[in-house]
């Protein structure tokens, strides 16, 4: 069996409140204002497309929020994101490997981030067989390619696959291809799928 995990939300923990808290306090603009202005847009699916490089997705988020900051403050809210690895997840991710599975991560994310999480959580990168990203692949969830990529890329059949992922968009474009799917809606999902 293959087993496909998403990255936030999954196997680590994340919180935009805690981005757009380090942008407030940089910028000085009230964080009440910056959470009614911030979406997750455009500019945030072409890089985590990889189709536009950090400094200029950093410009484009900053314009939208109507906030001045230095592509280094940016990026140090942009960091903030990253509460803490689901140590549980972790270890069924092991024990699943022990007993002969392939476990890989699917996700949609971005340079910055991946500059970050792999030396703050060595542990992710390796308990996994693969990291599967958006910004590498060029293409994001929920867009059916990539999650036929990834079964290519495995040799597995959809059904033969089960993929885990917190937002229910993704879940969806999952099911077009096949695979089964566990909707993780909080923290108590997946050990819950393998007591």
């Amino acid at each position: 069996m293959l087993y496909i995990f998403d990255l936030g939300n999954v196997v680590i923990n994340i919180d935009f409140g805690r981005v757009l808290g380090v942008w407030s306090k940089l910028s000085g603009v009230p964080l009440a204002t910056l959470k009614k202005k911030f979406v997750l847009g455009e500019a945030f699916e072409q890089h985590e497309r990889g189709d536009i490089t950090d400094e200029v997705f950093a410009a484009k988020i900053c314009g939208e929020l109507g906030i001045a900051l230095s592509f280094e403050q940016f990026t140090a809210g942009w960091q903030a994101i990253f509460v803490g690895v689901r140590d549980e997840v972790i270890e069924i991710i092991r024990d699943l490997r022990k007993k002969g599975h392939r476990v890989v991560i699917l996700s949609n994310t971005n340079r910055l981030h991946c500059q970050y999480w792999p030396s703050q959580y060595p542990e992710i990168q390796q308990a996994v067989d693969k990291l599967y990203l958006s910004q590498d692949l060029g293409m994001r969830k929920p867009d059916p390619a990539i999650y036929r990529y990834v079964l290519e890329q495995e040799g597995v059949d959809a059904p033969k696959a089960i993929f885990f992922d917190d937002n229910a968009d993704n879940i969806e474009g999952a099911k077009t291809v096949g695979l089964q799917t566990v909707h993780v809606t909080d923290s108590s999902v997946i050990p819950a799928f393998f007591a």
